[in-house]
């Protein structure tokens, strides 16, 4: 070896030492330009204990479309926290033969369609090589374009509004659809509840909220069922004023397709009013917020979700444990360790990426084209919500709902039925 090339080494060794001793074993920053996560935004990219040194390793990065603020904060919070905690069990993939490290760029669209673009254009421009997101379908709407002038695969995780992946070939989604959803919940509101008339209340200009208020008005009407519906502008906190209106029409059940946000003031305001009426809403109730409001009021309320705590024991037994491993983590969960359904489909979401990269089989840099050929070809089993398949608008072909209610002595979400139509 000549001398240059062995001071070269001693150099290097050298530099090594001190980096670690500046804290070198601390995780790495996102690059690409990327902001740190707000102080209430999940951070993305913690190490596992056995992560190995990225050095010149090729990246793969997934773009975190997510709501950290906003009226669908806590929510996007949650579901977030499940893809984080996949990319912190699986850090690295294999692809055609060549390990990449797995790293997460995040950005806030703030729960906001006028923000969204925005949000989803910084996205792009950090260079990422998937979307997963959003939490809300709002958001997702507003923003599919962008993705889709991009040429980037996008993968909703809760996102139920039909109109998210419609007409839009880059957009697909691993959650059930509101269509079917909305039917479930209209079945359990006049065959199991024996509700006449279903008191609506749903957001004024949002499209999942007044989605799926349709197609459970449509549902609950062809079995039989009259329907009211009111609206409420966004901001709203006091809302005693609709519980009363559905109280004084004989409403067998109300029905609010709202954030967990709005959901937590609806229960207090009924349990304000005393009302026995029962309280109906689809995946976005499935939230601890909203579970401490049915506590705490003493209210009963029934929720459609994506998945069931205890269906996955030993997923749900180490998410847990690093869920209270980090105090930031667990108030990003709202304070519990109760695991929401869209918590699950985030993890879900996450491996069924990396099982597309394996399958496209072109390693960094990546072949877009070759990326959404085999998003179409998915098959693959998601390892906490089961089987994950695109139909030709490329929506999960899922025909199962979770229903749970509150076990209002216990204090706990309790199984009531897995309902297919």
């Amino acid at each position: 070896m000549s001398k240059k090339a062995l001071f070269s080494l001693i150099f290097i060794l050298s530099m090594s030492l001190l980096l670690v001793a500046c804290g070198g074993d601390q995780p790495a920053q996102q690059g690409g330009g990327a902001q740190q996560p707000a102080a209430n935004e999940p951070a993305a990219n913690e190490p596992a204990a056995n992560e190995p040194d990225a050095g010149d390793m090729p990246e793969l990065v997934i773009g975190l479309f997510q709501p950290a603020t906003g009226a669908n904060g806590a929510g996007g919070r949650q579901e977030s926290l499940g893809t984080i905690f996949a990319n912190y069990r699986h850090p690295t993939v294999d692809i055609a033969g060549v390990t990449h490290r797995v790293r997460i760029e995040q950005v806030d669209n703030q729960s906001s369609t006028a923000h969204g673009p925005a949000a989803a254009a910084d996205l792009v421009a950090r260079g990422v090589h998937i979307i997963l997101g959003s939490y809300g379908s709002a958001v997702s709407i507003a923003s599919s374009d962008v993705f889709a002038d991009a040429g980037l695969t996008a993968i909703g995780v809760s996102c139920t509004n039909p109109n998210v992946t419609l007409g839009n070939d880059f957009y697909f989604r691993v959650c059930f659809l509101d269509p079917f959803q909305g039917q479930v919940l209209a079945s359990l509101a006049r065959n199991t509840l024996n509700a006449d008339v279903a008191f609506m209340l749903t957001l004024l200009g949002d499209d999942y909220s007044q989605g799926l208020a349709h197609f459970f008005g449509a549902q609950f009407e062809s079995l039989g069922g009259t329907v009211i519906q009111e609206n409420f502008p966004e901001g709203t906190s006091d809302f005693s004023g609709f519980i009363t209106n559905a109280m004084a029409q004989g409403a067998g059940v109300i029905f609010a397709p709202t954030s967990s946000e709005a959901a937590a003031l609806i229960i207090d305001s009924a349990g304000v009013a005393g009302t026995d009426i029962p309280l109906l809403a689809g995946d976005t109730w499935d939230s601890p917020q909203v579970l401490d409001a049915a506590i705490r009021s003493n209210i009963n309320i029934m929720v459609t979700t994506f998945y069931q705590e205890g269906g996955a024991p030993e997923w749900d037994a180490d998410f847990k444990a690093w869920l209270n491993a980090n105090p930031d983590q667990l108030a990003n969960n709202g304070g519990s360790d109760v695991i929401a359904g869209f918590t699950a489909m985030g993890y879900d979401a996450y491996m069924v990426t990396l099982d597309i990269f394996q399958r496209a089989g072109v390693p960094y840099p990546f072949d877009q084209g070759a990326i959404r050929a085999a998003t179409w070809a998915t098959s693959f089993y998601g390892p906490v919500a089961g089987l994950i398949e695109f139909d030709e608008n490329g929506n999960a072909k899922r025909d199962t709902a979770f229903v749970k209610t509150v076990d209002l002595e216990l204090g706990e979400w309790a199984f009531y039925a897995a309902q297919r139509l």
